[in-house]
């Protein structure tokens, strides 16, 4: 659809992996690539390599929510409103060559405060390249692509480690915890204990 203008100035999705290709390939679409299901007018997009088990059940939905409960639990489907909680950052920053070298350079000082103009100098490009740059390759601002990595390294170190959630907060750069679980929870939806049993 994309390829034939039929996306074009709406708002769609796709896996989150192809999404700097889509990007740049359909620059007229507007692309979510966090969403699992996007409804636009009379068109619904999917992401996910099993994007059609979550298009299939959505468009039962809209006429029957019960049914479409149903079908979820005997295919043992749960809901998944959102790819984010999917999303690997390093594998989108590798599209981009400034990109993968902002995500080094930021991994390097996830316990330090990051100055998004002090990585663009390190980087030797402008901060509007920088900009730019990562806008286009993971479809976010720097600063969002900062939290995502502390996201990132926080729940693997809630899952693979005993620390306190303070400091796990101190060791990818919030110095309160509540910051980090307030984020922890708009991002995954689920609550710290939650993400350490899984």
């Amino acid at each position: 659809m994309a390829e034939a203008g039929v996306l074009d100035g709406l708002r769609a999705t796709t896996t989150w992996w192809f999404a700097p290709v889509f990007r740049a390939r359909y620059p007229k679409v507007l692309l979510d690539q966090s969403a699992m299901i996007v409804h636009e007018d009379a068109i619904t997009t999917a992401g996910t390599a099993f994007g059609h088990v979550d298009m299939a059940l959505s468009i039962v939905r809209e006429s029957s929510p019960a049914v479409a409960d149903i079908v979820a639990r005997y295919l043992v489907v749960d809901e998944r409103p959102s790819q984010a909680p999917y999303i690997i950052p390093s594998a989108l920053a590798q599209s981009d060559p400034v990109v993968a070298a902002f995500e080094r350079w930021v991994r390097d000082r996830l316990a330090e405060p990051v100055s998004i103009p002090e990585a663009a100098r390190s980087l030797g490009v402008s901060e509007r390249t920088l900009q730019r740059s990562v806008q286009r390759a993971v479809g976010t601002s720097p600063i969002r692509f900062v939290q995502d990595l502390r996201i990132e390294r926080a729940i693997h170190l809630l899952r693979t480690t005993d620390l306190s959630l303070e400091a796990i907060s101190r060791k990818v750069g919030y110095e309160q915890a509540n910051t980090l679980r307030t984020l922890l929870r708009e991002r995954t939806g689920k609550t710290t204990a939650a993400l350490r049993t899984v």
